[in-house]
This record gives C-alpha cells, sequence and structure tokens, in this order.
C-alpha cells in the first residue's frame, strides 16, 4: 500500500509540466501531439522522437492516478475509485508480475489508460477491479455488494473463463472471446477496459516468454486491433499494431523505424503546417487547429512488405490535419489546399459524405509540396476529429446525451449481428474466423443502381454484396452486373463500382459453394439459414453421410442400425438435441465434422471400456485344458478338436487379440476379435447368439500371420526404399503392397505383412515409425 494513504480520497498535488504522466486536458486546450492515449507510453526524460513501442512506460502509482483524474477536470466518483483502489491492493497484496514489479501497478496503469480516453468513475473502478475476480479468492457477489451491478458486470466482461474444461485451446479462447462481445453488446465499455489492459500487456511484453509474446501479439494484431478500429478508438489500434510488429517480425520494424529516422520528416511538417495556416488566415478562415502526423511503422509495414511497394511509393506517410469549426468551411479549405499544391489523381477520399463504418469522417487528399515531396491533408470538423481521437469513447468524454446513446447503439449494431451469426451457426471455432473476416481494416463502397450505399470488407463478392441489401436479394441471386456489364457472381468488389443483382423466380435458392466464395459471416450466415429452413431432409442425409463416412476413417466402426442412438447419446455434447439436428447441422454447415470428433472419440471409448466391464464374465469362465485338445492355425475353439478355422476380414485378428469363434454353416469356425463391430452386434441378435463358442490361441503359436498397415507420409523420392529396408532389417515378409499420391503432398502405402503376434505387430509399427518423413503408422 503506497505510504502516507488515508482512508480518505486524498487531495491530489497539482500537476507538474515536466511530469511524464499528467494527463491531456483535451478539452480545455489543443494538443501537439496527434496520439492520445500513446502519450502516457512515454517516460519523462525519454528521448525526443522515440516511438511508443520502443521505450517502456513509467510505473503508475495511486498518488499519479488521483493527479491526472484531478487535471481532467471532470468531476469523478473519488470515493468509489479508491475503495476499489483498496480492494485490489489488498486482493494483489504480496503478487508481482514477470517483469518485477507488484502487481497493483498493472491494474492503477489499465485505469490511467481508461482516464485518458475519457471514461467515466464506473470505468476506473472496473480497470482497478478487472484482474481481481479471474485472479483472487474475490466473487462477483463481493464486488456486487461493494460496488454495486454496474461495476460488477464490467469486471464479469472481461473475466476469462477458467472453471469450464474445454477439449482444446482454440475452443476456449473462442467461448472467452463471445463472453467478452455479448458483455461489449450490452455494454461496450467492457472492450475499452479490455483494450486498455492488452496495451498495457503489450507495453510490457518483454518480460513474457518468448512464444507467449508471439502468441500474444498474433492475438493482438488479428482480433483486439480490429475491434479498436471498429469503435473509432485509433491511437490504440495503431500502438497496438505497432507492438504486435515489433513482437513478430523485429527485423521489419526496425528497419522501418531506420528509414524513418533518416529522413527528416518532422521539420518538412513544421514547415508545410506553417504555410497552411498563413493562408486559411489570408482568406479569412480563423481558429483553426492544424495537427501534424507520421503514419505508423505497421501502417508503413503493411504497404512495403505486404504490398510490395518502395518507401517513395507510399504517398500518405506524412500528413497535416486540419480542424475547423462548420462544414462549409471543410470543403473551401480542400478548394484552398488543391490550389496552393498539385494534388494526385485518384487519391481524394470524401468520408464525409461516406463515413467509414466506425463512425470516421474525414476529407482525405494526397498532394505534391513544393520540395517533391507527397504529403496528406486531412480536413474535418472538430466534432469529427473527437470522434476519430476517441471513437464510442468520445461519448462519455463529451456527453451527449440520449441522441448519443441512440447512435452508439446504431454503431454497436454489428456485435449483435456477429453474435446472431453465431448462434445460428451452433460452431464456436467459426467466431474467430467470422471475426477476423468482418472486421477487416480495408473496406470497399459499392453503390446500388438508386445510388445507396453498402459498405463491405474488402476481397467481398457480389454474393456478399447482394446479402448485405437483403436476405431475399442474395437466395434470388442469378447473376450480376456491373457498371453495366455482365460479371461472374464471385467477382471481387471495388470501390465506386455500381452493382446491380439479376434476380431469379420467388423459389431460387442458393448453392452450398457459395459458402465457399463468401467473405462476410452476414452473408454466410443467411445461406447457412436458408438450407437450415429449406432443405432439413436434404441436410440430415448429408450430415448422417458425411459423420459416418469420417468415423469409418477414424477406425470408429459402428453398425449403420446403431449409429443414430450412439449420435443421440452424444449430441448433447454437441449443444444439439438430437442426433437429427446434429445431422441438419452439419449438412447445413453450421457445425464442422471436425469439431464433432474429439467429443465423438471420447464416447466412443467410454463405450468400449463399459463393453469390457460387461464382457469380463465371458473371460471369467473356466477355459479349455489346453493339452487335451488340438490347436488349429494356432487357435483353441472350445467343445471342437481340429477343426477348420478361418479368420475374419473385418476384423483380421492377431496372436495377442482376445478372440471369439462363430460357428458357420458352410466352412468350420469364423474367428473375430472379441471387440470386432460385426462380432458384438451378432451376439446381441438372439438368432446367431448360440453359434458363438469360445477361441483362444494356443501356448505355442509360431505360425506367421498375415497383417495389414497403411503408412501415412510425406511424398518424396526413395520413401518406399527407405520403408521396404527397414522391414528387411528386422525380417519381416512383405505379401502385398500398394502406394498411392493423395492431396496436401501426401503419400499412403498399403502394406500386407507376415507377423507372429500383437507384440511383433507393435514392433513393427515403432521401427517404421521411425522411418524419415512418416506421419501415422496404423493397422488396417
Amino acid at each position: 500500500m503506497p505510504e502516507g494513504k488515508k482512508n480518505t480520497a486524498p487531495i491530489p498535488a497539482p500537476v507538474r509540466d515536466e511530469d511524464g504522466y499528467s494527463a491531456k486536458t483535451h478539452l480545455h486546450q489543443p494538443v501537439q501531439e496527434t496520439a492520445t492515449v500513446a502519450a502516457t507510453a512515454l517516460l519523462a526524460d525519454a528521448p525526443e522522437g522515440a516511438l511508443p513501442s520502443e521505450v517502456r512506460p513509467e510505473i503508475v502509482t495511486w498518488e499519479k492516478l488521483c493527479e491526472a483524474i484531478q487535471a481532467s477536470g471532470k468531476a469523478y466518483n473519488m470515493e468509489m475509485i479508491q475503495k476499489a483502489y483498496e480492494l485490489a491492493n489488498n486482493a494483489h497484496n504480496g503478487v508481482c508480475r514477470r517483469s518485477g514489479e507488484p502487481y497493483i501497478c498493472h491494474p492503477l496503469a489499465v485505469a490511467r489508460l481508461v482516464l485518458d480516453l475519457g471514461m467515466d468513475s464506473e470505468s476506473i473502478a472496473a480497470a482497478l477491479l478487472h484482474d481481481v475476480v479471474e485472479d483472487t479468492p474475490t466473487t462477483l457477489d463481493d464486488l456486487k455488494a461493494a460496488f454495486g451491478e454496474e461495476v460488477a458486470l464490467l469486471v464479469d466482461g472481461v473475466t476469462k473463463l477458467t472453471k469450464i474444461q474445454f477439449s482444446n485451446i482454440e475452443e476456449l479462447q473462442a467461448e472467452n472471446l463471445r463472453k467478452m462481445l455479448l458483455a461489449m453488446s450490452r455494454d461496450v465499455r467492457v472492450m475499452i477496459i479490455k483494450l486498455c489492459d492488452r496495451l498495457h500487456n503489450m507495453r510490457t511484453g518483454d518480460a513474457w516468454p518468448e512464444q507467449k509474446r508471439r502468441d500474444k501479439a498474433r492475438e493482438t494484431m488479428e482480433v483486439y486491433a480490429p475491434i479498436a478500429n471498429r469503435l473509432g478508438i485509433l491511437n490504440v489500434k495503431e500502438e497496438l499494431e505497432d507492438r504486435s510488429l515489433h513482437y513478430l517480425d523485429p527485423v521489419g520494424y526496425s528497419e522501418i523505424s531506420r528509414m524513418l529516422s533518416e529522413r527528416s520528416g518532422e521539420e518538412f511538417l513544421i514547415k508545410v503546417s506553417g504555410v497552411i495556416e498563413r493562408r486559411l488566415v489570408e482568406s479569412g478562415i480563423e481558429g483553426a487547429t492544424i495537427k501534424r502526423r507520421v503514419k505508423s511503422i505497421y501502417g508503413i509495414y503493411r504497404k512495403t512488405i505486404m504490398q510490395n511497394k518502395s518507401f517513395d511509393e507510399i504517398y500518405d506517410i506524412y500528413a497535416v490535419r486540419v480542424i475547423l469549426d462548420s462544414l462549409a468551411e471543410c470543403y473551401s479549405t480542400l478548394g484552398l489546399i488543391h490550389d496552393m499544391y498539385h494534388p494526385l489523381p485518384n487519391r481524394f477520399k470524401d468520408y464525409i459524405s461516406t463515413p467509414k463504418p466506425n463512425g470516421y469522417q474525414s476529407l482525405h487528399t494526397t498532394v505534391i509540396g513544393h520540395e517533391g515531396i507527397p504529403f496528406e491533408v486531412q480536413i474535418r470538423t472538430r466534432k469529427m476529429d473527437e470522434q476519430a481521437e476517441y471513437g464510442v469513447a468520445a461519448h462519455w468524454k463529451y456527453k451527449e446525451g440520449r441522441e448519443g446513446h441512440d447512435k452508439l447503439d446504431d454503431r454497436l449494431a454489428w456485435v449483435s449481428q456477429l453474435l446472431e451469426n453465431q448462434r445460428l451457426s451452433e460452431d464456436s471455432g467459426n467466431l474467430l474466423h467470422d471475426l477476423k473476416s468482418d472486421l477487416l481494416p480495408e473496406e470497399v463502397f459499392a453503390f446500388t443502381p438508386k445510388g445507396d450505399v453498402i459498405n463491405l470488407p474488402t476481397g467481398a463478392t457480389c454474393i456478399d454484396f447482394a446479402y448485405a441489401i437483403h436476405s431475399a436479394v442474395g437466395n434470388r441471386m442469378v447473376g450480376c452486373k456491373v457498371n453495366n456489364r455482365m460479371v461472374p457472381i464471385d467477382h471481387v468488389v471495388s470501390t465506386g463500382e455500381i452493382i446491380e443483382v439479376l434476380l431469379g423466380p420467388a423459389d431460387k435458392g442458393p448453392s452450398r459453394d457459395w459458402l465457399k466464395i463468401v467473405r462476410t459471416s452476414e452473408a454466410k450466415s443467411k445461406i447457412r439459414n436458408w438450407f437450415k429452413k429449406m432443405r432439413r431432409e436434404e441436410n440430415i442425409q448429408q450430415g448422417r453421410d458425411a459423420l459416418s463416412k469420417e468415423l469409418r476413417r477414424e477406425m470408429i466402426i459402428i453398425p449403420d442400425d446403431q449409429l443414430d442412438a450412439f449420435i443421440d447419446g452424444c449430441s448433447r455434447r454437441m449443444r444439439q438435441n438430437s442426433a437429427e439436428e446434429l445431422y441438419a447441422a452439419i449438412g447445413y454447415g453450421g457445425m464442422t465434422i471436425a469439431n464433432c470428433l474429439p467429443k465423438l472419440k471420447e464416447e466412443w471409448q467410454k463405450l468400449k471400456a463399459a463393453e469390457a466391464e460387461e464382457n469380463k464374465s465371458v473371460e471369467d469362465l473356466p477355459k479349455v485344458d489346453l493339452s487335451r485338445v488340438h490347436a488349429t492355425d494356432g487357435v483353441v475353439v472350445e467343445g471342437f478338436d481340429n477343426t477348420p478355422i478361418k479368420f475374419a476380414k473385418c476384423c483380421s485378428p492377431l496372436p495377442g487379440d482376445p478372440i471369439v469363434g462363430f460357428i458357420t454353416r458352410g466352412f468350420g469356425v469364423s474367428i473375430h476379435k472379441q471387440t470386432c463391430a460385426n462380432a458384438v452386434a451378432s451376439m446381441k441378435d438372439p438368432s446367431n447368439a448360440p453359434r458363438w463358442v469360445k477361441a483362444y490361441w494356443a501356448d505355442s503359436v509360431k505360425d506367421s500371420y498375415k497383417a495389414g498397415l497403411e503408412i501415412i507420409a510425406l511424398n518424396r523420392n526413395e520413401l518406399l526404399q527407405d520403408v521396404l529396408s527397414a522391414l528387411a532389417d528386422i525380417r519381416v515378409p512383405i505379401y502385398a503392397m500398394n502406394a498411392r499420391q493423395v492431396e496436401n503432398n501426401c503419400a499412403v502405402v498399403s502394406l500386407t505383412i507376415g507377423i507372429n503376434n500383437t507384440e511383433h505387430l507393435n514392433r513393427v509399427v515403432a521401427r517404421l515409425s521411425k522411418v524419415r518423413d512418416v506421419l501415422k503408422v496404423t493397422r488396417s
């Protein structure tokens, strides 16, 4: 607990100018930096021009947080905030982070970031408490009793699921994300707190092990940075991307940092800003605020590394932002800029008349300076700048009232839509994929023939366009025209195109192949929903056939008449009410077989274990005196002496396998494994049960038995030679061999070999598994 801390709220000391953690009061004075949250990343003595990703943030203390709260100029509930701090400090007492500092420093830093975004008292309290439920004995009920339901719900939304067991890490990540998005759809402050939490973790990520650092960076790049972008909190988004890139590709990051430092971009921007400011005053436009910015490291990286552009081919590395009082002044200033500098063709974007989905509005134009250096000019009103700077957080920072709530609900509609699509999908594995595709940073704008604007992610097709208009339009689509020219329906939409969807008859439906073409989760959800409603019988049959085939491929042999009963018993684990519902979900694409298989295998193993218990009574019966009977092919059949036997091909029993005999009507006794699915089914049939007899392997078995093996390996030269050499080394006879190439550059080698018993077979399998590039060896 900090020294001098009292139970009453302390009187914060006045803010000092040299304090590196003084809050930026955007309400009362313009600031030079474009970044807001990034300001708290730098130390007071950080070198000038240092990037946030290159400097470790100063540790935030309770006193510094109080100073920043007072400097913000807003009325906060200090009693609640101090109470939250005391609870968090006591709960985390004695715990340190990997970097060595007390754990309470992390909640304090997150609270400071939340404060910088202008959030309310409840958000700051929840930020201080965000790890208490997850990492300490404190419960949500404790928080609800101490702070009320609002703070408790915010903390719950950020808390990960730790009490539930999941079959794999992907399912755990998807369910944690679903929980957070669900809480965010109810209260967006949950996501703002989570973004600040992740931002501080990325700032201190050097203490993580290398693999965890890369995993967290990739998750941040794929999930949290796009969400920050969609919420319009662009400063957080850019810093998350830069810090993630710093961990994922340190060489590329350093190269771009070096190229930026070699160019005197800041001096150039200062000169250009002065020229523009003087011209505005001369033209009667007064009170303009001019800011400067250099493009983020990741923004440059995407164009240089991913799009293979040279540094000189990127025209928006440097930008000047002109902030004005009215919309009319924005367009007047655009004319002045084009009069002062030569505009580059096809580099003008009007996001005022056509805002981005995250609400961003501005005029963008790229011009060539008098020095021959291209730069971007961004022109917007003060309200638009607040929106661009803080995104959804501007609702709290600038107190928009009831009207703001309505706008906020509209801007968060995509979260509800995504969750609704997932509810229809029934497959948690699709959530991460759909989120990534829906939150792509690049977007295109296309028009209907009536002039309506449709926003789509980059790579979207005409099918996505049709479903974005209405599900009925997408379902009836038979073709489309782009700028009055016929194009294929998988045509990739570009910005500015006028697209006309050609409709078929009212009963026309989509094709299943469209699911492989469309990019947006909305289109996929609507296509699946159509098949779910209109083709139920077809879905059930397709799903059943596909699942049955995959089970056989995994060596889970279930007789056809028992499959439905087995799946019905497992369906609850897949969140389905019956086998038919599960088949239908697989049939229309709402669930993948890959996600079902681990649970089905687990249930199958439980079933086999239970059957083994039931069969114990068979094994406990007295065995035949082997000294008084003769074995045939190494097998003793109870009640028969020297009877003809044959080994069933359905299960190919080998010495060491528990076996049972079946009296045939034409050729002696057929020998099966006791676990053979056909044998188990036949024993339960009253007409066949009397024909099953006990059988054992004779102790003196020395014969060679044929066994089938299947080898899956990476396809390469001399693979067969290595396999045959391995078998020759252990003197195993080969009776038949077949090899073929399959997909993914793999090869399948099928062998029939001679072995003595199951122990011998296991030794052969172990030897073959050591052959280079062999992936899997199974008994066939």
